[in-house]
């Protein structure tokens, strides 16, 4: 479930609900940039922060939070707010990683980040895990397939389901059904849901390999 059915960016401290954001003018504009088979590199990587940026801060507001009351510069009060957890971020190779930056940007508290590659068996259609790096606090950072994979191997590390955040730019109907199913509590923020799948279980329309794009690595 991502650009190609199975990469994205975990960001672990919520809930299960999918949040697709807002299909307005303009980011179904990026989107048609980051669809289109005759958008450069450049722009590619260009739309695809600014959507990425749109992601991130709504993934955020996940994250737990407390009324707080500080003071003006001129001496007046306000009553703002402050998160109370750090941000872990945990990527999937590859094209998770595109959203590290983004997140670095955005998030103004504790920050972590860790790494996950998984691959899939072009034959049987399963993912594989084939590097795992993840912090050691991890499990106290939690804001918040190869989704169900990463999934696994974050519980695994002690970190709970309902604190795991998805965050992706293009999912899957079906993706999100299996998901949803399998962890009702996990939390998925997508810019666009497809509905149809091609027969090797390729995201349709979809946007293509995203990491070849993204990384200029297209043949």
């Amino acid at each position: 479930m991502d650009a190609n059915g199975t990469n994205g960016h975990l960001c672990t401290g919520a809930s299960s609900h999918v949040t697709v954001l807002d299909q307005d003018r303009s980011l179904l504009q990026l989107m048609t940039i980051i669809r289109d088979v005759n958008t450069g590199h450049r722009d590619f990587c260009s739309a695809t922060e600014k959507v990425v940026t749109r992601l991130i801060s709504t993934a955020l507001n996940n994250v737990p939070s407390e009324e707080c009351t500080i003071q003006t510069p001129i001496g007046a009060s306000y009553k703002g707010l402050r998160f109370t957890k750090g941000v872990c971020g945990v990527s999937i190779l590859r094209a998770g990683t595109s959203m590290e930056q983004v997140l670095r940007d955005t998030w103004m508290g504790p920050l972590t980040f860790g790494k996950l590659l998984i691959q899939r068996d072009e034959t049987t259609s399963l993912a594989q895990i084939y590097y795992s790096k993840l912090p050691s606090r991890i499990t106290k950072d939690a804001t918040g397939g190869s989704v169900i994979k990463a999934v696994e191997t974050l519980k695994e590390h002690g970190v709970s389901e309902g604190s795991i955040i998805l965050v992706n730019i293009v999912s899957s109907k079906k993706g999100l059904d299996l998901v949803c199913g399998k962890y009702p509590s996990l939390k998925i923020v997508s810019a666009a849901v497809d509905m149809d799948l091609t027969p090797k279980n390729y995201i349709h329309p979809g946007l293509g390999d995203f990491g070849d794009r993204y990384y200029g690595t297209c043949e």
